[in-house]
């Protein structure tokens, strides 16, 4: 029962984060692309990236924090399922570069900012 404690704890907090940030990120950048959910999911997974390599290979931590951090913040913080819609919807809508810009850009950036939050958590 813990654990769930953990998690949950996490998720309520990823949540609220990525609901603030999407809401920043679309007054300040527009909402003709959805740069709210890439942004999320950039810095979720340079964090994740980050925390697992240096939780495993740099510092001992609780358990807890990873069941915090990892599961239920960055679990909650991240939003595939809404770039997933996202891209969707461009998709049938027939917005192809759109669509492929979406794609593209959350693929590549997502998986550069796992290696970069790895890369710096082994600098440590």
């Amino acid at each position: 029962m813990n654990a769930y404690f953990w998690i949950a704890l996490g998720g309520v907090l990823g949540a609220c984060a990525r609901y603030m940030l999407a809401r920043l990120v679309a007054r300040a950048a527009g909402t003709d692309f959805p740069y709210g959910t890439l942004l999320i999911n950039f810095t979720g997974s340079l964090l994740l990236g980050f925390f697992m390599i240096w939780s495993s290979e740099r510092a001992l931590v609780d358990q807890r924090l990873r069941l915090f951090l990892a599961i239920g913040f960055c679990g909650a913080f991240t939003t595939f399922s809404s770039y997933a819609f996202e891209s969707f919807a461009y998709f049938e809508q027939g917005h192809w570069t759109l669509f492929a810009t979406n794609v593209l850009a959350n693929n590549v950036l997502c998986l550069a900012a796992v290696i970069a939050g790895a890369a710096i958590a082994r600098s440590l």
